[in-house]
């Protein structure tokens, strides 16, 4: 077995166990690693040092601990409470903005243009930091 510490395209970072060096690239290259904070299936090596533990470092793994245990129980939130509505993020904030349909929570994907035009619009919306969005659902054929 050998443990690797890894990062994601977000900045996470955590640990996982491997039968193999090679069981570590196969997995890999087959897109089977993902982040257990975030979902990125984007995961990298980082880089490994002896473990040699200071009060410092000891504390700012427990304050990253605590912001990402509070950034997962947001994304729950999300998930359960607000409506996924894809690509059409866009459309159905300016359809309840307009009054057209019943205001609700959503959340979605837009281009930065589309955003820039919300916000000209003055239609309320902000964008989710990826640490807080929850791993869209999957679609089905």
């Amino acid at each position: 077995m050998i443990r690797y510490d890894l990062r994601c395209d977000n900045g996470d970072e955590f640990e996982a166990w491997f039968g193999s060096i090679a069981d570590y690239d196969k997995q890999a290259e087959a897109g089977l690693v993902e982040c257990p904070h975030c979902g990125s299936k984007h995961v990298e090596k980082a880089p490994m040092a002896p473990a040699v533990r200071t009060s410092r470092k000891t504390e700012a793994r427990k304050e990253r601990a605590i912001a990402m245990a509070m950034a997962a129980k947001v994304r729950e939130h999300i998930k359960d409470n607000f409506d996924y509505v894809g690509d059409k993020f866009a459309d159905e904030a300016r359809k309840m903005h307009a009054g057209e349909t019943e205001e609700r929570a959503i959340w979605g994907e837009t281009t930065p243009e589309e955003a820039k035009a919300l916000e000209e619009e003055g239609v309320p919306a902000s964008p989710l930091p990826p640490v807080l969005a929850p791993t869209p659902p999957k679609k089905l054929n």
